[in-house]
């Protein structure tokens, strides 16, 4: 089984290796500039067409239905990277989190039936993420469909809902064009899942056909109308918020929204992998000002995130005097409707960045003015009071990151992981209260090295995400912050980890419950119920049992020495921290 080249149309132009850089490789598609042609099964057919939109690691669990793509990774030269792991929903978060990381597309494989029924809720995280995820499937026989074949289930109709299309090739021929156009539809904008499954016949069945080679799709700059409203409405504001998300990283849109943030001296607040596109201790980032910010602002750009529960539905300001609410996103349908806009705009996020400055300042944001500055008509003294805010804030902080309190307060181990997190590191947080104190206490010094579950809420995000970030950036520290809680979903894939050779540090905040239901329900019932776990559960243990490394904390003067051990060890590290069970996160309950 072979990839037999035929012909090259004459484009003039560099290959795409060549002319992309590594990291800008983030969307190999658009026009097509050559032309292979393949001979072989399904599987090298759906593999040869992964390799050319960038992916160099398949993530699955082993079945039957998908041997072919297996065969296709081990075989063809050089071979493509197989990470087998234990659940599938891991095998999707893997890939979700290389994509997010990378920004590149990511490849999970699953078997028929409970492969892929196992893994909706991973799909549905990066549905809700918008990361470029290609899933493929195997697929009970056709000739035999409907006679009740081993997992015969129609998988489409299941994930319709949470992807950007989920179909079915039943012809070996088809299936290079078929895999092709879901990469290039996970790929554009507004990026996203998507699913395809082979039958039997399919897969494993034999054919030529043409592998098309794609280039960069041009990216879609936003209306420069749209651009012109937003300045107008920027010139009025006297207490504007510029809030970025995780497109802006997803989208290559990081420096350009540090220019534009510097050139106009908006002040910012970054979520998700925004966060560190100002890095920690920059004079505009006022996330740890956060509420004072989006209370006191009469004006809100939004750029990169839906306007969703974690931004107040869009409601931002006085309540005498609500604030004018600007949205930005990469894609139309992803402009809020649910509330009024004072204007929006979409399309490429870097293109309006550089358009919006280079409209209010009269010229190309090339060099950034001093940090506080700005060529608005804001409040003089806006910028200074939430700088106040963001030092009151960390003061505030101190006396916890250092607290000697016994039971261990959770801020402390935050305390002190600041003090030996590098510049470059992964951060991955999988939980609920103990992650709601990292999401507090953590801001990276670069974009696009934090990642959480995100809005969709689902646990079991870590191990997949940590495995994904071993491998994406092999020379940076992957911290993964567990609570217990989530450890119980993916704990398992520690033994991932271990065969694999993938070292990395995980720590475990052990309250022994669910933290983000035993409070919230005490205040509304005045007790809990199915709330406990555990108390001090060793699970440095199990990671030790399957191969790991790892120790039990619960002396706040212990974590700092077991952190050192865990980053130096060569393996799976799990540094196990008993917390006090009656601290909880301050937060309001939402969504009851």
């Amino acid at each position: 089984m072979k990839t037999r080249v035929i012909s090259r149309l004459a484009t003039g132009q560099a290959s795409t290796a060549a002319r992309y850089p590594a990291d800008r490789r983030d969307l190999l598609t658009g026009n097509i500039t050559d032309v292979a042609q393949l001979s072989g099964h399904g599987g090298l057919h759906a593999v040869s067409v992964a390799r050319r939109h960038g992916v160099t690691t398949m993530f699955t669990l082993s079945g039957g239905h998908v041997f072919p793509l297996y065969d296709a990774a081990v075989t063809t030269d050089p071979p493509l990277r197989l990470v087998d792991v234990r659940h599938e929903q891991t095998a999707v978060f893997a890939a979700e989190a290389t994509a997010r990381l990378t920004r590149t597309p990511g490849l999970a494989v699953v078997t028929a039936g409970p492969g892929v029924t196992n893994s909706v809720s991973a799909v549905t995280t990066a549905w809700f993420n918008g990361a470029p995820v290609v899933v493929l499937a195997g697929r009970a026989p056709d000739y035999r469909w409907g006679a009740g074949s081993l997992q015969e289930i129609d998988h489409p109709p299941l994930l319709a809902p949470v992807t950007k299309a989920a179909g079915t090739e039943h012809e070996t021929a088809k299936v290079a064009a078929a895999v092709h156009e879901a990469f290039r539809l996970a790929g554009s904008a507004h990026r996203g899942p998507v699913f395809l499954d082979f039958s039997l016949e399919a897969i494993y069945g034999e054919a030529d056909a043409d592998l098309p080679v794609t280039e960069p799709a041009e990216a879609q700059a936003p209306a420069e109308a749209d651009v012109s409203r937003i300045a107008a409405v920027l010139r009025t504001a006297r207490r504007p918020v510029l809030v970025l998300g995780s497109d802006v990283w997803l989208g290559g849109a990081e420096v350009a929204a540090r220019l534009a943030a510097q050139e106009l001296g908006l002040p910012v607040i970054a979520n998700g992998q925004a966060r560190g596109i100002l890095p920690r201790g920059h004079d505009l980032l006022v996330t740890r000002a956060r509420s004072a910010a989006l209370r006191e602002t009469d004006l809100v750009v939004v750029a990169g995130t839906p306007l969703d529960f974690r931004l107040g539905y869009g409601a931002f300001g006085p309540r005498e005097a609500p604030a004018q609410v600007v949205h930005v996103a990469d894609a139309a349908d992803g402009i809020a409707t649910h509330t009024q806009l004072a204007a929006s705009a979409a399309g490429d996020l870097s293109a309006f960045f550089t358009a919006l400055t280079a409209e209010l300042t009269g010229a190309s944001p090339a060099m950034a003015t001093p940090a506080g500055a700005s060529p608005l008509g804001a409040d003089p003294g806006w910028g200074p009071r939430l700088a106040e805010a963001v030092q009151a804030a960390r003061a505030a902080d101190a006396p916890l990151l250092a607290s000697a309190a016994e039971p261990v307060h959770p801020a402390r181990i935050y305390g002190e992981l600041l003090k030996v997190l590098d510049e470059d590191a992964v951060v991955i947080g999988d939980g609920g209260d103990f992650v709601s104190f990292a999401g507090k206490y953590i801001e990276p010094e670069r974009p696009g090295g934090w990642l959480d579950p995100g809005p969709f809420g689902c646990l079991g995000t870590g191990l997949g995400y940590a495995i994904a970030a071993r491998i994406a950036r092999p020379g940076a520290q992957v911290v993964l912050l567990l609570g217990d809680g989530a450890a119980g979903f993916s704990l398992m894939d520690a033994d991932t980890l271990v065969r694999h050779r993938l070292p990395v540090v995980i720590i475990c905040g052990n309250n022994g419950g669910w933290g983000l239901e035993k409070h919230p329900m005490r205040a509304i019932y005045g007790y809990d119920v199915a709330a406990e776990l555990q108390p001090g559960c060793r699970y440095d243990e199990v990671v030790r049992a399957l191969g790991g490394a790892g120790e039990l904390v619960t002396t706040p003067d212990g974590i700092a020495p077991a952190l050192r051990r865990a980053f130096a060890a060569d393996a799976p590290y799990l540094v196990n921290v008993v917390t006090d069970a009656e601290i909880a996160y301050p937060r309001s309950t939402t969504g009851v």
